[in-house]
């Protein structure tokens, strides 16, 4: 079976990497040190429609096909991985509207963050809650017509400047998803600083006290909070990240060969020396075979194949840990110079590990995929 894109899907990747190229690349690093990112660059995804690509034409949005999300996904991860984090978020929150919200939520905000008016953010997580998502301490007790939600979520992806949080809390010892605007009474945005990686992506810590939200806000009903509001948000989580996981081992293989081809040591160039290139063959191979299973996952999503949860899963695994290798040997092939923060390897260093936890631990993706293994042999 031959793998390929289709001319569209050409043209666009096409089109990712010049906006990489262009707007992503050059300052990357300076926006990893500064801890942020433009608001202008914002606008731009949102003017190219990057902030609508999971949302259908008949709601709004661009439409695209999932492997064309995935290719977009793959060019701002090997630029820089806080943006690409940006495009995971807001297309989280986009999506789980397109697909639960009422008529009323799309009115209100689908619209908004397909234009990029709003940014949106995925409120999950919490000081004592990570990957154990049913046991978040968050609550919300409806008062007559309106919920009241008290609680607190940590590391809140671009929480600092999102105008929308999608935020699950528990109701009637139910976990439950509800809509909350920024300019909420009673909910507080206190940023969070000084990251391991992915340092642009402004996290927040949200503290609800008494944060009251109309009945209306709550999205998928009671109780579908994790089965089908946090599954479906988390599954186009974990694509946007393996994609963006190949884009991190893309760039780190791309700076290696270029180092490689320049540095000489011991009268001779790195590239010739047998380690290193079994180095870059790691490299080489890790990254296709990520992008493989990364093409693999989009298609099976495409074609609305139920198998594409697991082939996600394993997408994201993969590509996380095939990032992870990628960028140690880069740092190790360029020694102190990749340990210096002037070098973009340590950058894409310290984004892969990031990598290795979000959207579900490489330990959680390990304990689901061998469980199906089982559950699916003979």
């Amino acid at each position: 079976m031959k793998i390929e894109l289709t001319d569209q899907q050409q043209v666009m990747r096409t089109s990712f990497r010049e906006f990489s190229e262009r707007h992503l690349r050059p300052y990357a690093n300076q926006f990893d040190r500064e801890e942020r990112i433009p608001g202008e660059l914002v606008r731009s995804l949102a003017d190219l429609g990057y902030l609508g690509l999971v949302v259908p034409k008949r709601e709004g949005g661009s439409g695209d096909d999932m492997i064309t999300f995935g290719l977009l996904n793959e060019e701002l991860g090997r630029g820089c991985s806080s943006v690409r984090s940006l495009i995971t978020v807001h297309s989280m929150v986009a999506y789980v509207i397109h697909k639960w919200g009422s008529q009323l939520h799309k009115n209100t905000w689908l619209q908004n963050l397909i234009a990029g008016e709003r940014i949106a953010a995925f409120a999950l997580s919490e000081p004592n809650v990570g990957s154990d998502a049913k046991s978040i301490e968050t609550t919300a007790e409806l008062n007559g017509d309106r919920y009241i939600l008290n609680g607190c979520k940590k590391w809140i992806t671009f929480g600092q400047i999102a105008d929308l949080f999608l935020i699950f809390a528990q109701h009637s010892g139910k976990v439950s998803a509800f809509l909350v605007e920024r300019s909420t009474p009673g909910l507080s945005v206190r940023p969070i600083a000084g990251m391991l990686g992915t340092r642009a992506s402004m996290l927040a810590e949200l503290h609800l006290e008494n944060c009251t939200v109309a009945k209306s806000h709550l999205i998928g009903g009671v109780g579908f909070g994790l089965a089908a509001i946090a599954a479906s948000g988390l599954d186009i989580g974990r694509y946007s990240v393996a994609w963006g996981s190949v884009g991190i081992a893309q760039a780190a293989l791309e700076d290696s060969l270029a180092y490689t081809r320049t540095r000489r040591q011991f009268d001779a160039y790195l590239k010739d020396h047998q380690l290193i290139c079994e180095m870059i063959t790691d490299m080489q191979v890790g990254t296709q075979a990520a992008r493989l299973l990364c093409l693999q996952a989009g298609y099976l999503k495409d074609i609305g194949s139920p198998e594409t949860i697991m082939a996600t899963l394993t997408a994201k695994y993969f590509a996380a840990r095939a990032a992870m290798k990628a960028a140690a040997d880069a740092v190790q092939i360029q020694g102190a110079n990749g340990c210096s923060g002037d070098s973009s390897v340590q950058r894409y260093f310290r984004d892969a590990k990031v990598m290795e936890i979000i959207e579900g631990s490489n330990q959680i993706q390990q304990l689901i995929i061998a469980r199906h293994a089982y559950q699916h042999s003979p």
